[in-house]
């Protein structure tokens, strides 16, 4: 489906049915496959024949939504998983082992911080962040030769920085490193990452690509290009694989070397698959998100405008904002919007904010973001409350911060709740 418009690949992509097969994408609700013969088995588990040994590793309907979400991406393959953490924790598993580091931007979503610094320290995997407003020079002093990739956020949750995608390309790739950038806010609708020079993409599909906050689940998509061979930082593939009788991925899988290791190796070992009930209805998200974006982001654009203006909100922070900080990256990297987050500050800190969440009617108090409804939360004391004060300040999250998602009902009603929950405020 590469050569239709994303449009065409949300509704279309990834499953083709044939002469009489149902139109809509099955559910294949098995965890297991029936063969013709032992000998075909035995070819499926060294890697030699194409198929399904097992729902753990693949199956029907997963694959039907991992092929959409790649050609959304324009990758070469996907891997489907049970959340957004889970696809951050493989993209550098995948990469990385005990002993080896990597870099990250701090102003990244609060339990993706606490994966990468406490969890994954404990793998002996050292994170190094990279603090807002750092130098070239001081970002390739962070680099040694055990260092295997730089992660970023297109746009941060809930700072709202926008990734220079450009720069830390070219930054990782002068050190022989891909770049890994989770792409959750924008989806491949309003930004595509590969094609501005990143190696590796993420996704909590929980967020728009579900857009109804039904199901948890994650994806990692390979843009095939990184040479994992050149420099011999990655043995893990290029060297043989004994738990598959020696398969060496680059050579055997070529340009989807990555994808495929992480799929039959971490998958196969950490189990951290997704049901097919749920892909299933992850692709009935997908089929609307290209409609959905659009609303987003005229619907946050018109929210934005009304609260710089209102007397009571101390600061609004949406890079479509002309004057806005990120404005000339967001111009760079996402022309037909950013996402549908904005920040805010309530008049008054933390208890003004708290007053005026109390006071919402349509939008609501929930511990997520990015679904067809509008909803608000308080980062500091909820989803980043595990962070220190130095680490909230260096993911640009104050305590009068209100992160608001929002959703694609009638603008005038959005607005008009806030403009009530505000007078309470």
């Amino acid at each position: 489906m590469n050569n239709y418009k994303k449009e065409t690949i949300c509704i279309q992509g990834g499953y083709q049915p044939e002469n009489g097969e149902p139109r809509v994408l099955p559910i294949y609700q098995s965890t297991t496959y029936k063969y013709d013969s032992a000998d075909h088995l035995g070819k499926l588990f060294d890697l030699q024949a194409p198929g399904h040994m097992y729902t753990r590793i693949s199956n029907p309907t997963v694959d039907a939504v991992e092929k959409k979400i790649a050609d959304l991406e324009g990758g070469v393959g996907a891997l489907c998983l049970s959340s957004g953490q889970a696809a951050n924790l493989f993209s550098i598993l995948n990469i990385a082992k005990s002993g080896d580091n990597f870099l990250s931007i701090s102003s990244i979503y609060g339990g993706t911080v606490n994966l990468f610094a406490v969890t994954m320290e404990k793998m002996g995997i050292e994170v190094r962040f990279i603090r807002p407003g750092a130098t070239d020079a001081e970002i390739d002093a962070l680099f040694d030769e055990r260092t295997r990739a730089v992660f970023g956020e297109t746009v941060a949750n809930p700072a709202l920085d926008i990734l220079d995608i450009r720069r830390f390309a070219d930054l990782a790739h002068k050190h022989g490193v891909p770049l890994i950038v989770d792409n959750t806010f924008p989806t491949p609708i309003l930004c595509r990452p590969f094609e501005f020079g990143a190696d590796i993409v993420t996704h909590s599909t929980t967020k728009y690509m579900d857009g109804h906050a039904q199901v948890v689940g994650g994806v990692i998509v390979d843009s095939g290009k990184f040479d994992w061979e050149k420099g011999g930082k990655y043995p893990e593939l290029s060297q043989p694989d004994e738990s598959y009788h020696g398969v060496v991925y680059t050579k055997d899988f070529g340009e989807a070397a990555y994808i495929t290791k992480a799929r039959v190796q971490l998958l196969r070992d950490i189990g951290a698959a997704p049901s097919p009930i749920s892909a299933y209805l992850l692709n009935l998200g997908l089929e609307t998100l290209h409609l959905r974006m659009e609303r987003h982001c005229e619907n946050a654009l018109r929210v934005a405008e009304f609260l710089e203006k209102h007397e009571k909100v101390s600061w609004v922070n949406y890079p479509m904002l002309p004057g806005n900080s990120q404005y000339e990256m967001a111009q760079k990297y996402l022309p037909n919007g950013v996402c549908g987050v904005i920040s805010f500050g309530v008049a008054g800190g933390r208890e003004a904010a708290v007053r005026f969440m109390d006071s919402l009617k349509l939008a609501a108090i929930v511990v997520h973001v990015a679904d067809a409804r509008t909803c608000v939360l308080h980062p500091a004391s909820t989803t980043h409350r595990q962070l220190t004060d130095q680490q909230l300040v260096d993911a640009g999250i104050g305590s009068d911060l209100i992160r608001m998602s929002v959703g694609i009902e009638n603008a005038d009603d959005i607005i008009a709740d806030i403009a009530q929950a505000l007078e309470r405020a």
